[in-house]
């Protein structure tokens, strides 16, 4: 398979799954260099760390933006940006790995100068530098650590989209190196926002991908995030340094951020500031497709064959949809490492395995040419899309309900009427044979 049939397989995957990842701890902080101020370990004094950030690009997966950690070492001249978010399309088993939430991610040094030049001319991002008011001993810290974490044997991480990324990486070696204080300062600070929230708005603009995330995310994607956890994204990580004080070689508090340039501003517009509403469209085309479903039920019973025919395949296509997303769903939720962001989801009262049951026997009802036998598995199908129709209301109302958690209603504006439409062609099918 070429370049770029994986990368048009992995963009339609996103659409539905998503790289939501799984839980757990990191591979690479199963082991630790010595901390600083063993034997042995080299002062600080001649080196500068910086958090580089990254804004948004254009592939799904840019649009979260980026970050590496920078250490300079004023006596050697070397600059090498350290960079967590390094995966290959090639590599053995990608898709695979991809889909059950076990993608292989690892970190790489890179010369500053030539990372940020990348970035800025070759995918047009925007560039921020932040230099950190660390002490010397803290800058060894950073240092040694990233040196620790480049070897060969541990660089490889499984990557999690929202608890274990490039910048939530970045975010611990520096709450390592200071003791703690930046996850003091952070965490238990409210947003605001939560992972849906932001993948929402970061992914407004494609459809596809927008409604597969929004299908996919189950509750736990919408409990609230505190600074910390919000940290996961590059750009609020580096709007929430500003607000951290630490303690100087001297004792005293200092701002964490000490100095803070644009590098490369991109000319591109801004990230948008909330999550959009699309129920609108949502429900406008719930409504084409329930007008979809009457209008082929009609042609069912005026045309005869070609009616059924048309009935069949629409009626067909969208409980194939709903059923193939809906199996893959309940797996994702349950078998895979993707369960901590896809399970406990109300979703899966819309989208299930129910409409395979309404799919097989709407096709047999539209293929029997014999009256009675139609009129039989119509109504049987008629009965499961009634049943799937009422799942999907039900679902539609603990999306509604205030404390459910779950911010999928847009969805439902979408699914309820389509699925209480085709339960009534249905039924209305069942009438007209029945007469």
């Amino acid at each position: 398979m070429t370049r770029a049939a994986v990368r048009t397989l992995v963009r339609a995957v996103l659409a539905t799954l998503l790289t939501l990842g799984a839980v757990g701890p990191a591979a690479a902080r199963a082991q630790s260099p010595a901390p600083y101020g063993t034997p042995g370990a080299a002062p600080g004094d001649s080196l500068t760390v910086s958090l580089m950030t990254i804004g948004a690009g254009d592939e799904v997966w840019e649009r979260f933006g980026h970050n590496a950690l920078v250490v300079r070492d004023g006596r050697t001249g070397e600059e090498v940006a350290y960079n967590w978010g390094m995966f290959d399309f090639n590599q053995p088993n990608f898709v695979g790995r991809f889909l059950t939430g076990d993608t292989r991610y690892w970190m790489q040094g890179f010369p500053a100068r030539d990372l940020a030049e990348h970035y800025a001319r070759v995918e047009n991002r925007s560039v921020y530098v932040q230099e950190l008011a660390l002490t010397p001993a803290e800058r060894a810290a950073v240092r040694d650590f990233v040196e620790w974490n480049a070897r060969e044997e541990n660089r490889y991480y499984r990557y999690d989209y929202y608890r274990d990324n490039c910048s939530t990486r970045v975010r611990d070696v520096l709450d390592r190196a200071l003791g703690g204080q930046l996850r003091a300062q952070l965490a238990g600070v409210p947003t605001g926002t939560t992972y849906r929230s932001h993948t929402r708005r970061l992914t407004d603009g494609d459809a596809a991908t927008y409604t597969g995330i929004q299908l996919a995310l189950g509750r736990p994607a919408d409990a609230p995030l505190d600074a910390w956890q919000e940290s996961f994204l590059p750009v609020r990580m580096m709007a929430h340094l500003r607000t951290v004080r630490v303690r100087g070689a001297d004792g005293r508090l200092v701002p964490l951020v000490a100095a803070e340039r644009t590098a490369y501003a991109a000319v591109r517009p801004p990230e948008p500031a909330g999550p959009p509403s699309h129920a609108f469209a949502y429900g406008l085309a719930g409504a084409v497709l329930a007008l979809v479903f009457a209008l082929v039920a009609w042609l069912a019973a005026a045309a005869g064959g070609v009616g059924r025919l048309a009935f069949g395949f629409f009626g067909g296509v969208w409980t194939l949809v709903l059923g193939f997303f809906g199996t893959a769903l309940l797996l994702a939720g349950t078998v895979t490492k993707h369960a901590p962001y896809m399970g406990r989801n109300w979703n899966l009262l819309a989208a299930n395995t129910l409409a395979f049951v309404v799919l097989v026997l709407v096709v047999a009802a539209m293929g029997t040419p014999r009256v009675e036998a139609r009129r039989r598995r119509l109504r049987r199908a008629a009965g499961a899309a009634w049943a799937l129709a009422t799942l999907t209301v039900v679902g539609a109302v603990f999306v509604l309900l205030p404390g459910v958690g779950q911010r999928s209603g847009e969805l439902f504006a979408l699914l309820v009427p389509a699925n209480v439409a085709l339960a009534a062609a249905l039924a209305w099918a069942v009438r007209r044979a029945s007469a």
